[in-house]
């Protein structure tokens, strides 16, 4: 069996998740992902007029699980 190289997707063409999404993922209090975002534990998308939404996406997402995960 012959493995596809693994090419990174660019940003702008994975799917995005809202704060409320990535709490609703996680199983935790929507309050709690801003936290680890000021942490620096969770990289953003800022989007919007002046930047002022934020949008996470799915390999941002799994990192940040796999981090928690491991204790980090």
């Amino acid at each position: 069996m012959t493995k596809t190289p693994n090419k990174a997707i660019p940003h702008h063409a994975q799917p995005l998740m809202t704060v409320k999404e990535v709490a609703r993922a996680d199983n935790v209090s929507e309050k709690t992902v801003p936290r680890a975002i000021s942490a620096g534990l969770l990289e953003v998308i800022r989007v919007g007029p002046g930047g002022r939404l934020i949008r996470i996406t799915h390999a941002a997402h799994i990192a940040y699980r796999m981090a928690q995960a491991s204790g980090h």
